[in-house]
């Protein structure tokens, strides 16, 4: 596979992994009953990779950064995700 067929499809999917976790953020606040604040201010990460996918896409210019930095953020908030809900929600109702 060319490097440049890699860095789009690692784009690509971090793009529609954000566009994926920031609807299913959505829709666990509105129809599940869970902490807004927290939940919200986790999505945001995945909402800055999804504008800045987006307007890689849109240009169809990949950045080897964006992929980097895209599957790191990812696995970081994947996996701490749940305590820090947890954290967050007790930080912001002291």
């Amino acid at each position: 596979m060319p490097i440049r067929n890699l860095k789009m499809l690692l784009s690509k999917v971090i793009l529609f992994y954000s566009v994926f976790y920031i609807v299913m953020k959505v829709f666990a606040v509105l129809f599940d009953n869970v902490w807004v604040l927290p939940n919200l201010i986790l999505a945001l990460p995945f909402l800055i990779f999804a504008i800045l996918g987006g307007m890689m896409l849109k240009r169809n210019n990949y950045s080897w950064i964006y992929a980097i930095a895209g599957i790191l953020v990812i696995s970081l908030i994947r996996y701490y995700e749940a305590e820090w809900v947890v954290s967050l929600h007790e930080y912001l109702n002291r």
